[in-house]
């Protein structure tokens, strides 16, 4: 097991039996999934605003410009988890599937690599969960 997630888990169980829970929430706060690193999350910001083609449509601040707002908690396709995004990113949105009417091709429609996904995943991740900055 995962050093750091072993930490987290201790930590949690220790808050839970003191009863601190807020207070780990709160420590917690600026983690990332588990798998991700900071590394990914600046690599996957880089491919947000090159190769991966997402300021396009979600602007370079990921506020949206044709796409949705990526930085607020609001999630049109999915439930905002890690996987859930590494997911839609690789699968896009059909025009069924589209509750907005806007479409996004498989990968944005760029020819990135799964390593790439999932570090544009991880950045895009971060935007709504106030740990990207």
């Amino acid at each position: 097991m995962d050093t750091r997630l072993r930490h987290g888990l201790l930590t949690g169980a220790l808050a839970l039996a003191l009863g601190l829970a807020p207070a780990a929430q709160a420590q917690t706060a600026d983690s990332l999934p588990p798998g991700v690193t900071r590394d990914m999350v600046a690599k996957g910001k880089g491919i947000f605003g090159g190769a991966g083609l997402c300021l396009a449509c979600h602007g370079a601040d990921g506020k949206g410009v044709i796409g949705p707002n990526l930085t607020d908690k609001t999630w049109l396709h999915g439930d905002g988890s890690y996987e859930a995004i590494v997911k839609q990113v690789i699968a896009g949105v059909d025009q069924n599937a589209s509750k907005t009417g806007q479409i996004m091709p498989p990968r944005g429609g760029s020819g990135i690599s799964d390593a790439e996904v999932r570090a544009v995943a991880a950045y895009v991740w971060t935007l709504s969960h106030g740990t990207g900055k």
